[in-house]
């Protein structure tokens, strides 16, 4: 009987070390394109006085990829970011673990890509917001957004694409 509280004991921490060293898992198996969209992201919100805490990414909902050849992309990323109990302008985050207690902002980011990096025409679209305020307005008119970026630039046979399902 003694040693089953040592073993749940000893349970618990080993899965508390193992879900705490998972935090940045799902940023790092992003790839490179990815990240720099969801930095943008976190990079604006951060600068927001109004927000308290620590974020990190939490998880992918929906990442495209247009490739329109020469080294040139869209990318439309949905994601959402989790606050962390690390203090806001936390520098290193690999000790920050997610809080329970705060909703997810749900995050949509767009923009062009040439040779990997971000370009600034068109200006990269960066929209976050809590989780629960996220209204079904708010989602087409984010997808409406991203697929004019792609017609201002000469390139509406790709986005305009029937066969890609912007609302899934």
């Amino acid at each position: 009987m003694a040693a089953s509280p040592l073993l749940l004991l000893f349970t618990f921490g080993v899965l508390f070390v193992f879900v705490s060293s998972n935090s940045q898992d799902a940023y790092n198996n992003l790839s490179e394109t990815y990240r720099k969209g969801v930095d943008l992201a976190l990079q604006k919100l951060s600068s927001h006085a109004l927000i308290q805490h620590h974020f990190l990414f939490f998880r992918s909902i929906k990442p495209l990829d247009f490739k329109l050849g020469f080294d040139v992309s869209y990318i439309y990323h949905h994601f959402y970011l989790k606050a962390t109990k690390c203090q806001k302008g936390t520098v290193d985050s690999t000790g920050c673990q997610f809080r329970n207690d705060r909703p997810l902002i749900d995050c949509a980011v767009c923009y062009k890509t040439f040779g990997g990096n971000i370009e600034q025409e068109p200006l990269p679209y960066v929209h976050c917001i809590h989780k629960p305020a996220l209204t079904e307005e708010m989602k087409e008119e984010r997808i409406q957004h991203c697929k004019r970026m792609g017609y201002s630039s000469g390139a509406p046979s790709l986005l305009a694409s029937t066969g890609i399902d912007w609302n899934k």
